[in-house]
């Protein structure tokens, strides 16, 4: 809670919308290895600065244990699918702890099934539905939509649904964007 917002106050309530950093990568991905390649060379990997930052506040990303650069779509419908069931934070969370923490392939279905059940979602009804197709045109609009709209990057917060604010900032900034669309 921040000092400026009112003891009886609800927190602000979060929608993760579906954007895919890199929308044209085949459903498997590709090699973590050849992606870090193709964006920066063979110099190798410009994940330093984000390990350090994670080190100070208790992350332990572990970006050598990635091994695929994933297609997220079946991850996005992961997100909605947690989001139908009540559990749309928690399978977030499970998300970015399982991909940036121990390395795990989102492209995997049985990957992305554990990583829902440990988000709190029951995993045969699970299973199921990300070995069909539902919802995969739902996300894949909402991807176009968000560019749309001038989402071109992650994160990218939007307050309110007037202030936008694109890129890592320190509580402070997102504050003060919360503070200015609230007045608008």
């Amino acid at each position: 809670m921040y000092a400026e917002q009112a003891p009886d106050e609800e927190p602000p309530a979060v929608r993760w919308l579906p954007f895919q950093l890199n929308p044209d990568l085949p459903d498997e991905g590709i090699s973590r290895q050849e992606y870090i390649e193709r964006k920066w060379g063979k110099a190798g990997n410009k994940y330093e600065r984000v390990s350090a930052v994670g080190r100070e506040v208790g992350i332990p990303f572990a970006f050598d244990d990635i091994k695929v650069q994933p297609n997220t779509v079946n991850a996005h419908r992961l997100m909605l699918y947690g989001l139908k069931h009540g559990r749309e934070d928690a399978v977030a969370e499970s998300l970015f702890r399982g991909y940036f923490m121990e390395g795990a392939n989102l492209t995997d279905q049985a990957a992305l099934a554990a990583i829902g059940e440990r988000a709190g979602l029951e995993r045969a009804p699970l299973d199921a539905y990300l070995a069909s197709d539902e919802d995969r045109d739902v996300i894949l609009q909402g991807d176009i939509e968000a560019r749309q709209n001038g989402v071109n990057g992650v994160p990218f917060f939007i307050f309110n649904r007037k202030t936008a604010v694109s890129g890592a900032h320190e509580p402070e900034t997102l504050l003060k964007a919360m503070l200015d669309a609230a007045k608008a």
